[in-house]
């Protein structure tokens, strides 16, 4: 990969994961298809997009937008009721050599999540806009979680680390010697 990245011609390519109720997509930037990492990717070609996958040096989540054109009308209805928000997006990034073989292990390049797409018509066919956000937004989600026996249960059924947390409330327990006791100082 350095060596590619280093040389005078870079053949670059996006492999995008999109995941959906009846399962993955696989697609690439490329055209046809390609073998790589166990699964078959479909070439999009110049009918997908990926925006600018952006980092910074600071912890805050940036996130992309996956775009697929030239979808026919009559598939829209079933590619709709196959999305839901919150399901993983992959983004690699991978390199090809001088001979078109795809230099082995893409870095993955963003992991996140799928938000509310934006579909636009036009003619027969349309085209849909997928925002995807990264897994660093959940840092603004506040965690709703206790420390009681049920929300152990939770991911750790059969635990009983917690079972008296609610009786150790209304006890009272003294270290040492008790109040009242001779020799309290």
């Amino acid at each position: 990969m350095v060596a590619a990245m280093q040389a005078r011609i870079i053949r670059p390519a996006l492999f995008v994961e999109a995941n959906f109720i009846s399962g993955p997509v696989y697609l690439w930037t490329g055209y046809g298809s390609i073998a790589w990492n166990g699964q078959t990717w479909l070439g999009a070609g110049n009918l997908g997009s990926v925006s600018i996958i952006e980092e910074v040096s600071t912890v805050e989540a940036k996130g992309i937008t996956l775009v697929m054109n030239g979808i026919p009308l009559n598939l829209l209805t079933s590619v709709m009721t196959d999305f839901r928000v919150g399901l993983p997006a992959i983004v690699h990034f991978g390199l090809f050599d001088d001979t078109n073989t795809l230099i082995p292990d893409p870095i993955t390049s963003f992991s996140g999540r799928m938000d509310q797409p934006t579909v636009s018509a036009s003619g027969d066919s349309a085209s849909i806009a997928i925002n995807c956000e990264s897994r660093l937004i959940d840092l603004n989600t506040s965690v709703e979680r206790r420390y009681t026996n049920e929300d152990q249960q939770l991911d750790h059924p059969g635990d009983r680390g917690l079972e008296f947390v609610n009786a150790i409330q209304n006890i009272t327990l003294y270290w040492g010697r008790t109040p009242g006791s001779h020799n309290n100082f």
